[in-house]
């Protein structure tokens, strides 16, 4: 069998993600203490239908049962997120066991399956205790980061060998303290300025903090990375792609992998700027093991009606997710090659990829879903394309394995391959599920017969 009819490495790692307060539930159990989710959830009209992840798909006490779920589709890795406010009830200070004998436990269950661990060590949940004093607008927000970080570094980092520090700094920023959208619901341009400064300051610390205490380990932070297009060659539709690609990419992946913000982006912010020290950006640019990606959706500009301000068009080749999300596989291609290209990173993980749509359990008990197969299928072979392209691209983890509580949206929105049935919490495996185990399975008989004949 010729090589090239290997599409991925032979080491490529397949898996899936999660983040703790959208499957976890148990958010009152066992000393946990309260994140700005749950203060957001309870705050009325901040949530469709008033939901929150008080339940959610009680992974706390299901995960047994999920890990089985992830050992027969055959995934190499299970990405999962640590819940700050489990660990560490206030922020800082006093530990709660409990909360570190649950991730003791989930630890071990993956690894007796084969399984490899990838946390997430921030995914959105706060402690509020921190928020009530400033949250990510305070540096000491970041200082008491890194606290979290080694406590948790203290008690897993024997076992774990791939650590993420941050889960889209981007969205915890500017939807968190911009527009409002998610927890803690602030509005401001300097607020989220400020919080995506320390979001990113608290991960060089963090970095520090790991390496410290897992030295064997290889560390990375997963960015949503939006690729941004004009639609046409106007001046005004390049000049509002590349302002965007500049709010949401290079203001993240410059400091991270350049040690520096974009001053094309610092321009347009009209005065308000991050609040930068001296040895802020060193330490922020720390080097990685690997750059994670988390990858949806493009945007596309275009000029606005009688010569107004260009606007991003919501759908421009006509399908979308039930987000609302056009379809384009293309822009994973593309965005890989740009990093390639601009920025010459490190080796490369799909963090998060993946699509909600209406899933509905049929007549006969299953869920078919032909539209996540084709949308995961079309993604993968733009990665492959990439890969082939001379990208070093290790993984990719499907968003989601399990059906779950979709921040603002509620429970709204099915992102899984494992359709979960709310009110019974019963987990049904979804066509796509059964398509990507044989994906993998395929891809894995590709490798070993390749090593058979070569």
């Amino acid at each position: 069998m010729p090589r090239d009819a290997v599409r991925f490495p032979d080491d490529f790692v397949w898996g899936a993600a999660t983040a703790a307060y959208q499957i976890e539930g148990a958010v009152d159990e066992d000393g946990r203490g309260e994140s700005i989710w749950d203060r957001f959830c309870a705050t009325p009209g901040k949530v469709r239908n008033g939901d929150s992840g008080a339940v959610a798909c009680d992974f706390y006490h299901r995960y047994p049962q999920d890990v089985a779920l992830m050992r027969d589709l055959g995934l190499d890795a299970f990405r999962f997120s640590i819940a700050w406010p489990r660990i560490l009830p206030n922020g800082r200070g006093a530990v709660n066991q409990a909360g570190l004998d649950f991730y003791d436990r989930l630890v071990d269950e993956l690894l007796a399956n084969d399984l490899t661990p990838y946390p997430t060590l921030y995914h959105w949940d706060l402690p509020q205790a921190l928020e009530d004093e400033g949250g990510w607008r305070e540096r000491a927000t970041a200082e008491a980061f890194a606290e979290y970080v080694g406590v948790v570094a203290a008690r897993l980092g024997d076992r774990i060998s791939h650590w993420t520090t941050h889960n889209e700094p981007s969205v915890a920023a500017w939807l968190g303290y911009g527009s409002g959208v998610h927890a803690p619901g602030a509005t401001s341009v300097q607020e989220a300025l400020s919080s995506a400064h320390h979001l990113l300051l608290s991960h060089g610390w963090a970095t520090q903090a790991l390496r410290g205490a897992a030295v064997d380990a290889e560390i990375g932070i997963a960015l949503a990375l939006v690729p941004t297009y004009a639609a046409g060659d106007a001046d005004a539709e390049r000049d509002a792609a590349r302002h965007n690609d500049g709010v949401f990419n290079r203001w993240f992946l410059d400091p991270v992998l350049r040690g520096e913000y974009p001053g094309d982006t610092l321009d347009s912010f009209g005065g308000a700027a991050p609040p930068v020290r001296p040895g802020d950006l060193e330490a922020i640019a720390r080097p990685l093991d690997f750059l994670g990606v988390n990858y949806y959706f493009r945007q596309v500009f275009e000029a606005g009606p009688d010569g107004g301000e260009p606007v991003a068009l919501s759908s421009p080749n006509g399908t979308r997710t039930d987000m609302g999300w056009e379809i384009y596989p293309d822009g994973l291609h593309d965005l890989l090659v740009r990093l390639r290209d601009d920025y010459d990173p490190p080796p490369i993980y799909i963090t998060e990829n993946g699509a909600a749509f209406g899933d509905l359990r049929g007549h006969d008990g299953e869920v078919h879903d032909p539209e996540r197969q084709a949308y995961i299928a079309e993604h993968l072979g733009a990665v492959a394309r990439a890969a082939e392209a001379g990208v070093d691209v290790r993984g990719y983890f499907v968003w989601s394995l399990l059906d779950n509580f979709e921040w603002a949206e509620g429970y709204s929105k099915r992102f899984g391959i494992v359709y979960v049935d709310y009110p019974t919490l019963e987990r049904v495996p979804k066509a796509s599920y059964r398509w990507y185990r044989d994906f993998i399975a395929a891809q894995r008989n590709e490798v070993e017969a390749w090593r058979a004949s070569a």
